[in-house]
């Protein structure tokens, strides 16, 4: 199905485009193994729109996995797609991914961290014990 086809049947925000339109149709996309959105897990490293030739906007997307071998990555990158393309004058949507930078958690939001039970010292030593005590994480 053609971008002009998703638009003509989605639910877009009335109006005109607006480039924060972008981010916020990104923020409802999730990784289905992680219950947080790819925004947040640092996923995504560049989106923009540009005039499209044929007129109206291309929104090109530049975005990674949490692993090469993702199982979801053709499931993501096809929602990024389709919520891209239902927002209003978008007439295509290009999602490259790539692996250069390789993700990793410190790409994640403070929010995400947290939503995963990650602490802000997670990575960090265990306190040095004076007692007879292991601190194990």
């Amino acid at each position: 199905m053609a971008s002009a086809e998703y638009n003509a049947q989605s639910k877009a925000p009335a109006g005109a485009f607006r480039d924060e339109m972008i981010w916020q149709q990104l923020k409802t996309v999730r990784d289905p193994e992680i219950p947080v959105n790819i925004v947040d897990l640092g996923l995504v490293y560049a989106a923009a729109a540009v005039p499209a030739e044929s007129g109206g906007k291309r929104i090109e997307v530049r975005m990674t996995l949490t692993a090469p071998g993702c199982a979801m990555s053709d499931v993501i990158k096809a929602e990024v797609e389709r919520k891209l393309a239902s927002l209003p004058e978008v007439r295509e949507v290009r999602v490259e991914v790539v692996f250069d930078p390789p993700w990793d958690k410190s790409k994640m939001s403070e929010a995400a961290k947290l939503q995963l039970g990650f602490d802000a010292d997670y990575d960090a030593a265990p306190p040095k014990s004076s007692g007879p005590f292991r601190v194990i994480r």
